[in-house]
């Protein structure tokens, strides 16, 4: 094995050195040499704004980006959710981790009487948001930022009801306390419980590395997700939800993306079950679908609400 040592970048928070210290070890017992470089993130440093407003594309991953490109890291481990849709210049895709649990959660006081009633949620997603406000018209939405301690530490410190937050996130840093209930009704995020790196282009070495750690189910179905993501949206914030999974007995992918108005009250879904050989246009089908019935007009709405 070469001696290059692979330096592997990362946010500085638990769940991001979890994220990357299990990527060092996987390329450790490959025999490769590593070394963890950590770097704060413009999303990890401005808590006190809404992600929306800080123009969220690239919000936690720029930093990593600029360390990539200025030779500082040779690759870098994001949660793939966090990824925009359009890599930078240079930069590609060099393997997506085997799929942890896709579901978001509700962790809770221990008391759920609210759900019967009058309820305040934190959550600084605009897709949680929106879904809860479907399901839950008459409750209060308080916006809620940081890392998942910093959160976690935010709902027990206030009178929430509750916070929503990604299992896989909790789960992998043993954060996921007794008082919680599945949203299994909530459609996550594109590509979420997901784990992605990526290197130089021209980074041979560190490319071939990397691929022998790429889950190719995972990065099928993260792809029919993020390409959903990426054709709706064009680079906003809309509330979009999106899960693919591959069923291997009958060799089909099924599909489910929904786009809602901000407030919750409009809601355009699609679902679709496909054979496997069709999943390279699956996302991009499955957003003009969208487009079709009615969701042309939403994002024009969302986007003007945005601006504001």
């Amino acid at each position: 094995m070469a001696e290059k040592k692979i330096r592997i970048g990362t946010r500085d928070s638990e769940l991001a050195l979890w994220q990357a210290h299990t990527v060092e070890k996987k390329l450790n017992d490959l025999g490769y040499k590593t070394e963890i470089i950590a770097v704060k993130s413009q999303g990890d440093i401005i808590l006190d704004k809404p992600l929306y407003e800080l123009g969220i594309t690239g919000i936690f991953t720029k930093t990593l980006d600029i360390a990539m490109i200025n030779g500082q890291v040779d690759i870098a481990v994001h949660s793939m959710k966090d990824v925009p849709t359009a890599l930078p210049i240079g930069i590609v895709q060099a393997a997506v981790l085997e799929r942890a649990n896709t579901l978001d959660i509700l962790v809770h006081k221990g008391n759920l009487d609210f759900l019967e009633g009058i309820g305040t949620i934190a959550t600084g997603s605009l897709r949680r948001q929106a879904q809860w406000w479907h399901k839950y018209p008459n409750h209060t939405v308080v916006d809620l930022r940081g890392n998942v301690n910093t959160r976690m530490q935010k709902l027990q410190e206030n009178d929430w009801s509750g916070a929503i937050f990604a299992a896989a996130g909790l789960e992998r840093i043993n954060l996921k306390p007794e008082n919680y209930i599945n949203l299994d009704w909530m459609i996550p995020a594109p590509a979420q419980g997901a784990m992605v790196v990526v290197a130089m282009g021209n980074d041979d070495f560190c490319r071939d590395a990397v691929a022998q750690l790429n889950d190719i189910e995972t990065e099928v179905c993260t792809h029919i997700e993020r390409q959903f993501l990426k054709t709706l949206e064009g680079g906003c914030t809309a509330p979009i939800g999106a899960l693919a999974r591959y069923n291997e007995l009958e060799d089909t992918i099924h599909f489910n993306g929904v786009l809602f108005s901000i407030d919750g009250k409009q809601k355009i879904e699609v679902n679709k079950i496909v054979p496997i050989e069709e999943w390279k246009k699956l996302g991009y089908n499955s957003a003009q679908e969208i487009f079709e019935n009615g969701g042309t007009q939403l994002m024009t709405t969302i986007k003007e609400s945005l601006k504001k």
